[in-house]
């Protein structure tokens, strides 16, 4: 097997390419340098057709030329990288062959390389391309002497443009973007920020109306990352498939990536949730069977707010049942949800022992209070943490060893809040999670002391859709099954999330994060920091004070009619309640 070029090649070679950069020409990579290419193998390097240096905000990079041997398929040419958790390797041009058909092609390569092509590697990257319609979608395995992490596959020959998950499509301009799935792929709140997606899916809007749409056609909740370098005339497309961290691979099968021209977003979109509903079994909220019958007729809800982190109260238990007795005249107690933030105390500080507070209360004034709301005719739902544990509560040592660590095994906490605000954000917050059985026993044996106790007929899970990858256990696995769990026991009572990526469509049947495509699937409401009346207070929550419309009356389209009860609103604005209720009520 040839071994390749000489390290001094390597080094001419690369200053060669810098001088053809300066001068606006093409980067020649060192394998191109130092051999020909096998047929059907185009030379490439990573700093091929973008900008160097970076003319908008810009991600890391390597600061040297990384091969990137490609081939070319149905418009596009494509790359790949591979990643263990010591190292970045590439594929070794000399050791690849194409098989191209026309309608199909198949890479092979059988040696990769590293430290930017000066090394050789024992490994292997098999990838088949086909075409659909006028897109194309490939597979990818890639085989080491060691787990792999990850798998890249680098796209060139989509157009710049606007750019979209689903929403509004926006132009980046010259800034390298960075999508991740879900929760930001696990990075959410590291250095380099990926902007969260529900689904990995992106399309991109070219000059003149042409729409290019890049999906994962995975059926299973993995990472990935989609990272959009631009060049002069197209972007330098990563698209990452990140392996199950609690799983060690030496043999890791990429699912299809979906790239191609769509007639519209809309068009776009409607194929990939098309492919959703097959994969996670989703169907139309009116035709669940895992949600309780009473929510298809809620009309409102009513968020009132108990305890801030601080301590502060703003609506002790006594008060909230002030709240809901002069509302009850108001408008249907039948058609209303009671969401209790914080009804345990302090918020997030209470985390995990889900107790009625005595500064609240008590267990005495909790059983007053839900008992007289349900005989009202209310449905009370108090809100969990799903993954957030307090390391200086009495019950975490039996939890402990369901904290996260992410894939290269540091540990993620609950850390992005300044709780206090002595502008530094707290640490003391575990993320847990539910994949690992000590946590999910414990939160599902929470919940239902809860039901039991009480009689609530609604759990909140906060940070719903914070799933990790990480190196212990399938968290969405876990949320499944804790779910599936109290279902079975409680199939009356409705479980509600906070925001969701697709898969969560198919297992909580409510949401307080609304999306056209969510409501879809799920029922949603406002977020428990919609402003509320008067100032705008956040409540519980940590954002502060946001804005609420007096014109609109706070209320948000495509949501249930939602009304946030913080310390003044019963007080000060109950002008503003009662014509809430009474928009409500036409609605």
């Amino acid at each position: 097997m040839p071994e390749g070029p000489s390290r001094r090649e390597f080094l001419a070679a690369g200053a060669a390419a810098g001088a053809a950069r300066a001068l606006g020409g093409p980067a020649p990579t060192p394998a191109a340098r130092a051999t020909a290419p096998p047929p059907g193998v185009v030379p490439l390097t990573s700093t091929t057709d973008v900008y160097v240096p970076p003319r908008g905000n810009a991600f890391n990079t390597f600061s040297f030329d990384f091969p990137e041997p490609s081939v070319r398929f149905g418009g596009l040419t494509v790359g790949f990288r591979v990643f263990t958790r010591e190292n970045a390797y590439g594929l070794n041009a000399s050791s690849m062959s194409v098989d191209d058909s026309g309608d199909a092609l198949t890479l092979r390569c059988t040696q990769l390389v590293w430290a930017g092509g000066q090394e050789r590697a024992p490994g292997s990257l098999t990838a088949t391309f086909r075409k659909n319609g006028d897109a194309v979608e490939w597979e990818a395995v890639a085989e080491l002497d060691q787990p792999v992490k990850s798998v890249t596959a680098v796209v060139r020959g989509v157009p710049r443009g606007h750019l979209s998950t689903g929403g509004a499509p926006f132009d980046p301009k010259d800034d390298e973007i960075l999508y991740g799935y879900p929760f930001g792929a696990g990075d959410l709140f590291g250095g380099n920020t990926a902007w969260s997606m529900g689904t990995p899916f992106v399309t991109v809007v070219a000059d003149g109306g042409a729409v290019w749409s890049l999906s994962s056609l995975d059926d299973r909740v993995r990472a990935k990352r989609f990272y959009f370098q631009p060049g002069e005339h197209g972007y330098r497309i990563e698209l990452v498939h990140e392996g199950e961290g609690w799983l060690d691979q030496r043999r890791l099968a990429v699912p299809a990536w979906h790239v191609g021209p769509a007639a519209s977003v809309d068009a776009a979109l409607d194929a990939h949730y098309a492919h959703l509903e097959r994969a996670y079994a989703l169907v139309p909220v009116a035709d669940r069977r895992d949600a309780p019958p009473w929510l298809q007729d809620i009309g409102l809800v009513l968020s009132i707010h108990q305890m801030h982190w601080t301590g502060y109260i703003f609506n002790d238990y006594a008060r909230t049942l002030e709240i809901l007795r002069w509302a009850a005249d108001r408008f249907p107690p039948r058609r209303t949800l009671v969401f209790l933030p914080a009804w345990d105390g302090r918020y997030y500080w209470a985390y995990p022992e889900y107790r009625a507070d005595d500064r609240l209360g008590g267990d005495a004034g909790f059983r007053r209070l839900v008992g007289e709301a349900m005989r009202l005719g209310f449905h009370v739902m108090p809100m969990f943490g799903m993954n957030a544990a307090n390391r200086r509560q009495p019950s975490f040592a039996g939890v402990s060893d369901a904290t996260v660590a992410r894939i290269d095994g540091d540990v993620m906490d609950i850390n992005w809040v300044d709780w206090d605000n002595d502008r530094h954000q707290e640490g003391w917050n575990a993320f847990m999670n539910l994949g690992v059985d000590s946590w999910r026993r414990w939160l599902t044996s929470r919940i239902a002391s809860v039901i039991d106790t009480y009689g609530v007929d609604g759990y909140f899970l906060d940070i719903s859709g914070g799933w990790t990858n990480n190196t212990r256990a399938d968290m969405h696995e876990g949320t499944r099954r804790m779910v599936q769990e109290l279902w079975t026991r409680y199939p009356r009572v409705l479980a509600c999330g906070e925001f969701s990526y697709d898969a969560l469509l198919g297992v909580l049947p409510m949401f307080h994060v609304y999306s056209p495509r969510v409501a879809r699937y799920a029922r949603c409401f406002s977020h428990l920091s919609h402003p509320a009346p008067g100032r705008g207070s956040s409540g519980v929550h940590e954002s502060g004070f946001g804005r609420f419309d007096p014109a609109t009356l706070g209320l948000s389209p495509g949501t249930i009619p939602t009304l946030t009860v913080v310390d003044d609103t019963f007080d000060a604005h109950r002008d503003v309640m009662e014509a809430l209720l009474q928009r409500a009520r036409q609605g």
